[in-house]
């Protein structure tokens, strides 16, 4: 299979790329299973989530993303000239992702929270884990296993954003004008995922590589959940 074709037609995977892919969709569905019984996405499903829970997800969730494109961008640096392929759609992902954070600010500032308070916000333990993982992560050579973070993050958007960018304005008021990162999120995630598939299938090029995605995988969903269970003790 020629690079291009793996990196351009997710719909055509060697042997190594599916299974690991199968492996991929079994820690999702693991780490669906997990967030459903975080006490703030519990009281969102529920239809008990209010303004003051959507402005504190926000403020806890603006660490991870003013960081996101930091890490995607070590994890480019990090690889090789044999990897030069995948460097530049990582490059590509961490451009897409670097500026973020501000459609999030505004999201908080129309929610009526305070901008300062939203920049001064520290991150939370489970933040601090996850960035710290993947942050190291990042500066080892060639980090293949960084694709299994992606998974977990990009997955979000794709699969859970605009569902819960829907529920949370029924809850609230009604109004889109607060959920424009959730919303930008959920309609463009699914682009970056289709690239994602192809990478995964790109880098399997034996078992210990899909395995160290496989695991990191399972690492960034157990912080990521953290990261949101500790809303209750901000």
């Amino acid at each position: 299979m020629s690079e291009s074709v793996a990196l351009d037609r997710p719909d055509v995977l060697t042997d190594l790329g599916q299974e690991t892919l199968r492996r991929l969709i079994r820690v999702w569905f693991d780490f669906e299973r997990r967030l459903a019984r975080v006490p703030i996405i519990r009281r969102l499903d529920l239809g008990q989530f209010n303004l003051e829970d959507y402005q504190n997800l926000l403020l806890n969730m603006r660490p991870q993303v003013v960081e996101g494109a930091r890490w995607i961008a070590r994890c480019a640096s990090s690889f090789d000239r044999d990897h030069a392929d995948v460097r530049s759609v990582i490059i590509g992902h961490a451009q897409d992702e670097h500026r973020d954070y501000e459609v999030l600010e505004a999201d908080y500032v129309t929610s009526g929270g305070d901008l300062q308070t939203l920049q001064m916000q520290p991150r939370n333990p489970g933040s601090e884990a996850l960035h710290c993982f993947l942050m190291y992560r990042a500066g080892q050579p060639n980090p293949v296993d960084l694709l299994g973070a992606m998974w977990i993050i990009e997955g979000l958007g794709e699969k859970m954003a605009n569902d819960w960018a829907m529920r949370m304005e029924e809850l609230i008021d009604g109004s889109r004008d607060f959920t424009r990162f959730l919303r930008y999120h959920g309609d463009n995630d699914d682009s970056h995922m289709d690239k994602l598939y192809g990478l995964v299938d790109r880098v399997c090029t034996d078992q210990n590589a899909a395995d160290r995605i496989v695991r990191t995988a399972k690492v960034v969903a157990r912080l990521y959940a953290m990261q949101l269970e500790e809303i209750e003790h901000v």
